[in-house]
């Protein structure tokens, strides 16, 4: 939900600044949040960090309401700080989930179906602005679409209190999760601090940096600047449908057995490399014909040369899909070990949330949106050959195998 939610652009909202001010404490105190909360979903659980981290998101699209009606922007950028930290939990939990349940044999299709679920909100969400917009011509949306995102969270993050334990999980193979015994909160502090020292999680870190980097340039510079209200939900339904068949198909691929999985993770990098490449450059013609200092008006749904600008729109959102599934194929592809994985989770989601209120920063202080083009294009494009490097050290299989049932 929080997916169509932002990607409309300012949070639905015509004047962006609000919204982009809320990304950047959400982002900034969850890149701190995000370093530590391995080590409290691993004591804790991921059930009730998940299901704890859900109500955070039901406030901040309520602060969204209230804004609408007061337009004050205290209680919108205090409640984007208070889902930094709900969102820590709510995705170190899932992270760790996605890549220790399944067998490796398995992890890139679980990754893609996780991917797919994830992008089936982004498309519900999307229908919930278009049905309640569609015949509005404004630049925001109105307070049923706050109030449709708000009870959707909220009961999004009660049903993660139906998820069993890790310890109760049963792979398909009859063999149990990697569980280690919690050691105490300084050793699991240490262990988060020996990240900083692994030379594979300092090479994938411009990776993690560029993931969610371009959300800001994406949502605002080109969406909410260019598009009015239904043809920005319309143009955010397709950028999230077509993740769901990208992420299927990409991770089925990570997954094909006839390759070892060094060679798959060398195709999947080369295959990310060329569509990346491809998109942006059709991104930079697009940005080349407006700055953000024009006068325009916004463009509708039936304007000519709208069909050309959503298929660019949609590949961002493939290559979204790609990119963040190839991330979590290679943390996965590194051990087994849940207590580890939330942990590289957690260091993800820290080094993401860095990027995404650094740029969600830059975007709300008027930058060029061409300069924000080409930063997102850099940050991309480096992260390529330090990841093939990781790549190149990959095995067909973890050292610390799963434990048997028996």
């Amino acid at each position: 939900m929080f997916n169509a939610l932002n990607g409309l652009g300012g949070g639905g909202q015509l004047d962006t600044h609000v919204a982009s001010n809320a990304n950047v404490a959400l982002y900034t105190i969850f890149s701190v949040g995000g370093l530590f909360a391995g080590p409290i979903v691993n004591k804790f659980g991921p059930s009730k960090c998940m299901a704890l981290g859900g109500i955070t998101y039901a406030l901040y699209s309520g602060s969204l309401l209230y804004y609408n009606n007061e337009k004050g922007d205290v209680f919108p950028i205090f409640a984007g700080g208070i889902l930094g930290l709900g969102a820590a939990l709510l995705w170190t939990g899932q992270g760790a989930i996605m890549m220790s349940y399944p067998t490796e044999s398995d992890k890139g299709k679980f990754i893609g179906i996780f991917w797919a679920i994830f992008s089936l909100g982004g498309v519900f969400g999307s229908i919930v602005p278009i049905a309640l917009n569609w015949n509005s011509t404004a630049g925001s949306v109105n307070d049923g679409t706050y109030i449709g995102f708000t009870i959707l969270m909220g009961l999004g993050a009660l049903l993660c209190l139906t998820l069993l334990p890790p310890s109760k999980v049963v792979r398909d193979d009859g063999k149990h999760i990697n569980i280690k015994k919690f050691p105490n909160w300084k050793e699991e502090i240490i262990g988060v601090l020996k990240l900083f020292l692994d030379w594979k999680i300092i090479l994938l870190t411009p990776m993690f940096l560029a993931s969610n980097w371009y959300y800001a340039y994406q949502f605002n510079a080109v969406n909410a600047f260019y598009f009015n209200i239904r043809t920005r939900s319309f143009n955010n339904l397709w950028y999230w449908a077509v993740q769901i068949l990208s992420a299927t198909i990409f991770g089925r691929f990570l997954d094909v057995n006839n390759l070892s999985r060094k060679t798959r993770g060398i195709y999947g990098l080369l295959i990310i490399a060329i569509t990346i490449t491809a998109n942006w450059i059709g991104g930079l013609f697009f940005q080349l014909t407006f700055k953000r200092t024009d006068q325009i008006t916004q463009k509708d749904i039936f304007d000519s040369g709208f069909i050309e600008v959503l298929i660019l729109y949609t590949f961002y959102g493939m290559n979204d899909a790609m990119y963040q599934c190839y991330a979590y194929w290679v943390m996965g592809a590194q051990t087994n070990d849940v207590s580890l994985l939330s942990k590289y989770a957690g260091y993800y989601k820290s080094i993401q949330s860095a990027g995404g209120a650094i740029s969600f920063r830059i975007d709300a202080v008027n930058t060029n949106f061409l300069v924000e083009l080409l930063i997102c294009w850099v940050l991309l494009t480096i992260s390529i050959p330090c990841t093939y490097i990781v790549i190149l050290g990959i095995k067909d299989t973890s050292d610390d195998d799963i434990t048997s049932n028996g």
